[in-house]
């Protein structure tokens, strides 16, 4: 199921993790598909990625955070800490 599917149905830690694996999956695609045609997805990454590096990711999830109309009242520590997570865990 692609993450777009499961985000709305995100309502406790084996909804997120689901929906966490499908996004990695489909990053994992999106850079086997931008690897094989450069050229294709040179303005714009495959499969809706515009943002292929952890900073121009992070960056664009603070704007939008910071936008504030994306979001639903959510565990903000629970949020923080898997994105921490990204960083110090092997």
């Amino acid at each position: 199921m692609r993450s777009i599917e499961l985000l709305g149905q995100v309502k406790d830690r084996e909804s997120f993790l689901a929906f966490a694996k499908a996004l990695l999956e489909e990053r994992e695609l999106a850079e086997k598909m931008e690897r094989e045609e450069p050229e294709k997805h040179r303005l714009s990454g495959a499969l809706g990625w515009e943002n292929g590096s952890i900073s121009s990711f992070l960056g664009a999830a603070l704007a939008c955070v910071e936008d504030g109309s994306h979001f639903e009242e959510a565990s903000w520590r629970g949020f923080a800490e898997f994105l921490y997570c990204g960083k110090i865990y092997e």
